[in-house]
């Protein structure tokens, strides 16, 4: 897999050229040393979305990997990893003990909304990559505020764009519930769904009903759905709640057509048998391949992933796509480390990250690569949906280019 570059970021570029000046030859910046590359990350390793920090835990898997094959750059990585328990004020505490006490280089996949915003002022201040981070909210595309940030997700609101689409083309006259998590996440989709629907969208929405993580369950929300007489629902939550929301629809005996975003599907692998059976059907849309479809069973890359977890993260759920995106985000960091080898600046890192063209990836799925530049800070902006068939999801339709309902409305 080779990575090509386009024009390079007059910003990024700019500050190597005065590095160079100043010191007659490429220096090596904080948390680069001849012989380590020091790397930050945090997750949700307790808490409400404890699932989610399988990703934190796949990306030192990774490292290991890439350690015992050598390092990158002829270095080997550190990767210093902080548990947040999905709490803002603590990923900032983290993100400073990163900086200012570890002294990293970058701090990457680091995983949340509300975590990630928590942090955003503070690494751009300090000039620190914040990149590939594990979220999809648009906000980290705001590139002329932010510019040391980078996203890896598809946008959210485009996301929820591809859902609006699918419901105005499949159920133009259909009554539209929606559980979000009350913050930026759960909005993000609220506002895409709504922007998606265009002039239809407060005809056929017909409830909205949030949620917050310390909620203990969203029984009354479900109840207010099935009142409402929704007959179509998007559980924009996370696989705890969205599992909740699932289950509790079975248990009052009500039916709509389902859809649950990304990041909350792996909700259907911890259900009980008759909410399973009340999942099948379900619709979600993704990037990546799934673990459990034969299909890709005679993939090359997903053959590299099997060895990568049976090796060195035995432990891990090969069933949760956690895995799958945390090797994915590992992956990147370690193409844009080694485009940027010849100048490990952090500026170097930025600029690298921020010119990738066609990268691809062992777990993407066929036609999806990584594409950024000087105005495009998203580098995934295609998905696929799928629905659940009671055992596994099964993709359906082609690959959608996302960017373009992004740009819409």
């Amino acid at each position: 897999m080779q990575m090509n570059f386009k024009s390079r970021s007059a910003f990024f570029g700019a500050t190597i050229a005065a590095s160079a000046a100043m010191t007659g030859a490429w220096a090596l910046d904080t948390g680069v040393t001849d012989s380590t590359i020091r790397i930050g990350t945090i997750g949700p390793f307790t808490g409400p979305a404890a699932s989610y920090s399988m990703v934190n835990k796949t990306d030192e898997a990774y490292m290991d990997m890439l350690n015992a094959e050598g390092g990158v750059c002829g270095r080997q990585i550190e990767l210093v990893a902080y548990d947040d328990a999905y709490s803002p004020p603590k990923t900032l505490a983290a993100a400073k003990k990163l900086v200012e006490e570890d002294g990293v280089f970058l701090i990457y996949s680091t995983i949340g909304t509300a975590t990630n915003s928590a942090i955003r002022e503070y690494l751009n201040e300090q000039e620190v990559p914040h990149i590939f981070v594990s979220s999809g909210a648009s906000k980290w595309g705001h590139r002329k505020e932010f510019p040391w940030t980078m996203g890896f997700h598809p946008p959210y609101t485009s996301e929820a764009k591809i859902y609006a689409k699918y419901i105005l083309d499949t159920y133009p006259d259909g009554r539209i519930g929606i559980l979000f998590q009350d913050d930026e996440f759960g909005k993000d989709f609220v506002n895409g769904l709504r922007a998606g629907l265009g002039e239809k969208a407060d005809e056929m929405i017909v409830s909205e009903q949030p949620y917050v993580t310390s909620d203990p369950d969203v029984d009354a929300q479900i109840a207010n759905f099935k009142e409402s007489g929704a007959d179509i629902v998007l559980y924009a939550a996370i696989p705890k709640f969205a599992g909740q929301a699932i289950s509790n629809a079975q248990e009052i005996e009500w039916k709509p057509t389902q859809f649950v975003v990304g990041v909350g599907r792996t909700a259907v692998l911890r259900l009980e048998p008759a909410a399973v059976e009340a999942a099948k059907g379900m619709i979600t849309a993704h990037f990546t391949k799934v673990a459990q479809d034969p299909k890709w069973s005679d993939d090359e890359g997903m053959q590299k992933w099997n060895a990568f977890m049976d090796e060195y993260y035995p432990e891990g759920d090969k069933g949760h796509s956690a895995t799958i995106v945390g090797y994915g985000v590992s992956q990147a960091l370690e193409h844009v480390l080694k485009a940027a080898c010849d100048n490990l600046t952090r500026a170097g890192v930025m600029e690298a990250v921020s010119s990738m063209q066609n990268v691809e990836l062992d777990v993407l799925l066929p036609g999806i690569t990584l594409n950024t530049s000087e105005t495009d800070s998203y580098p995934i902006e295609q998905m696929q949906l799928m629905r659940f068939d009671g055992e596994r999801w099964e993709l359906f339709g082609e690959v959608i280019d996302a960017w373009p309902l992004a740009m819409k409305n």
